[in-house]
């Protein structure tokens, strides 16, 4: 028995119409999603040239051309003109062959479509559709076409200021390190430094290391290695200043090492254990990163004194007048990098310690070290 095998059709002409056009816009939106530049331009020029089926089109900023795509070329010297009337003008407009006229017989552009470009309610630049005859339906799609491109720029400009609010967040968490704990840590490398030479030598270079990750430039996420690395040598130099005072237990699991985190997510909540952990005459700090499924989840716990719950609450709000160090400001950054699914959970009580926990997908779209 012979089974024959027939291709059918995947939809009317109409479905595979708008397929054509969802998966030309999918192409340029990447590039425009950084920016109006002069790169991001010519990368997602001839998308944009595709999508509306004209000859010629351009994109410009206020006062110059970006990117030209298609015939004609020599089109190209007017469009900061037509950039800055439809600028002055506010909306899309058609420029006739007043305006785009040429001495050359085989040119076929006989007009201009025009639509700005809007970011935050101020024009950034314009797309220019250069074409034979202006039609209603090409100044509809033209002007249509603009106001996507718009809105690919404007999720732009939200990205760009929420990297900046994040970049600001780390500055000011660096900030908190605590000069108390640069003194102890010099200090203590100093005690060793006739007694046990090779120890305040060793301590030295553990000191530089984590004081070099910790103000470091480059990069608003890390690896949960490198993050757990900066945190042993911190833990290092709190035991060479209290001694068999405090205790540390770790139980890393190798499969989350690989994870991607915030930059200083996990370190301020263990500055934060050890703070609150040696209100007595020791402290045990537990730290435990375990797999869960498609999750890493990090505890940082200490016996300490506990705290009141209302007040973790304030803390977690950002409330600057709190002995933590950055809780909200890590809360703040885990929900704006992974949603709020993924903000910080506090368990504690007066007398009980305090145990804090981390949450992290194992991969996140646009989330790399």
């Amino acid at each position: 028995m012979r089974l024959r095998w027939r291709r059918t059709p995947l939809g009317t002409e109409a479905d595979r119409a708008t397929f054509r056009t969802l998966h030309t816009a999918s192409l340029a939106s990447p590039a425009l999603r950084a920016g109006l530049t002069q790169p991001s331009a010519e990368r997602s020029i001839r998308h944009l040239r595709t999508l509306l089926g004209t000859p010629a089109a351009a994109l410009t900023d206020t006062v110059s051309l970006l990117a030209w795509d298609g015939s004609s070329h020599h089109h190209a010297e007017q469009t900061a003109d037509l950039a800055t009337r439809t600028i002055q003008h506010g909306a899309t407009r058609v420029a006739d062959r007043r305006e785009v006229g040429c001495g050359e017989p085989s040119c076929g552009v006989r007009a201009a479509i025009v639509s700005p470009l809007v970011v935050e309610e101020s024009i950034v630049g314009t797309l220019q559709v250069f074409t034979g005859a202006a039609t209603a339906n090409l100044v509809r799609a033209a002007d249509e076409v603009s106001r996507w491109v718009s809105s690919q720029l404007e999720l732009a400009e939200l990205d760009a200021s929420r990297n900046r609010l994040m970049e600001a967040e780390v500055r000011a968490l660096r900030a908190q390190i605590s000069p108390h704990f640069i003194y102890n840590s010099l200090g203590a490398i100093a005690s060793f430094v006739r007694t046990d030479p090779d120890r305040a030598r060793e301590l030295l270079l553990e000191f530089a290391d984590f004081t070099r990750y910790s103000f470091r430039r480059h990069g608003e996420f890390t690896t949960l290695a490198e993050e757990l690395r900066s945190i042993e040598r911190y833990l290092l130099l709190e035991q060479a200043r209290f001694g068999d005072r405090l205790q540390v237990t770790l139980r890393i699991a190798p499969e989350v090492l690989g994870v991607t985190v915030p930059f200083l997510c996990i370190q301020p909540l263990v500055e934060n254990a050890v703070r609150h952990g040696m209100t007595g005459e020791a402290g045990h700090i537990t730290i435990v990163a375990r797999d869960q499924d498609t999750e890493a989840v990090i505890e940082v716990e200490d016996n300490g004194a506990g705290e009141d719950p209302d007040k973790v609450r304030r803390a977690l709000a950002g409330d600057a007048e709190l002995d933590s160090v950055g809780l909200g400001n890590v809360d703040s950054r885990l929900r704006a990098t992974f949603g709020d699914d993924y903000g910080l959970v506090v368990e504690t009580a007066p007398g009980a310690g305090t145990k804090v926990i981390v949450r992290v997908p194992k991969f996140a779209p646009g989330v790399h070290a």
